[in-house]
C-alpha cells in the first residue's frame, strides 16, 4: 500500500525552528509621564461626576401593588429596623410609620444633640 498523498488544495505552511521576539512598539511614552490627546489640546482635570453632596440613602419604602392583587410593602433602615406589611391597609400604616421614623431614626438625628437641648 502506497502513503496518501497530499492535496494540491491545502497549503502547508513551515513551522518556525526557533523563538522569535515579538514586535515593539515605535513611540512608547516613559512610565509616569503624562498622556495628552494632541499637540496644543488643553487637558485639565474636572472634578469626579460622580461625587456627591454628602447624601446618602439611609432608609427604603418598596411598595408593590399589582392590579388585581394584594398590596405589599416593606420598609428598611441602615439602623437595623426592618418592618413589611401585606394587605391595603397595613401597607398605607406601614407608609405612615415609615415618615415618621426619619424624625427618630438615629443615624438622621445624632442622640449628642438631642441631649443638649
Amino acid at each position: 500500500m502506497n502513503a496518501p498523498s497530499r492535496s494540491s488544495l491545502k497549503s502547508i505552511t513551515d513551522t518556525p525552528t526557533g523563538p522569535q521576539a515579538a514586535p515593539q512598539a515605535v513611540d512608547t511614552t516613559a512610565v509616569g509621564e503624562p498622556k495628552v490627546a494632541a499637540e496644543g489640546v488643553r487637558s485639565a482635570l474636572r472634578p469626579d461626576p460622580q461625587a456627591g453632596d454628602g447624601r446618602y440613602p439611609v432608609a427604603w419604602l418598596r411598595v408593590t401593588a399589582p392590579r388585581g392583587a394584594t398590596p405589599t410593602a416593606t420598609s428598611t433602615c441602615l439602623c437595623g429596623r426592618n418592618r413589611s406589611a401585606v394587605g391595603r391597609r397595613r401597607v398605607l400604616a406601614l407608609i405612615a410609620d415609615h415618615t415618621a421614623h426619619r424624625d427618630t431614626c438615629p443615624l438622621r438625628t445624632p442622640q449628642e444633640g438631642r441631649a443638649a437641648a
